[in-house]
């Protein structure tokens, strides 16, 4: 039996993430899904940047956060990323924020993004690349 692949990417709240208010402006939690998107993508042996290399681009679709509890500066946070859906065409990474002190969920969301060429038209992932279509099912399964 398989189970769920979560990466987990480590960061420092630098103080210029914060707001007056001395709480993560909430535009940087996006950035941070970003982080571990990309970590998360290098499990699977390949980096972004491979991928544009191979005309593979994934532009997001949609985007959600839930903001829970606010992170401070110099707060150590850990960015869990894993996969809810991945079809040929697209794919949902999940994302919790949490402060690793006192292991509290700050932030829950997740990011919907197709997969495209350089022309921007959608591809069949599976049919197209076989191959890394291996890599991210791997992570999913």
């Amino acid at each position: 039996m398989s189970s769920l692949y979560i990466n987990e990417t480590k960061v420092v709240v630098r103080y210029a993430e914060t707001d007056k208010m001395g709480i993560v402006h909430h535009s940087n939690y996006y950035a941070w899904f970003e982080v571990g998107r990309g970590e998360f993508i290098l499990e699977s042996g390949m980096s972004y940047r491979e991928l544009e290399e191979n005309g593979i681009m994934m532009p997001l679709r949609e985007t959600y956060c839930k903001y829970i509890k606010g992170a401070k500066y110099e707060d150590n946070i850990i960015i869990e990323t894993f996969i809810k859906e991945l079809t040929p065409v697209k794919v949902i990474f999940n994302y919790n924020v949490i402060r690793e002190e006192d292991g509290k969920l700050l932030a829950k969301g997740a990011t919907t993004q197709v997969f495209v060429n350089n022309d921007f038209k959608i591809i069949n992932l599976k049919r197209k690349y076989p191959d890394v279509w291996e890599r991210m099912h791997k992570l999913f399964t």
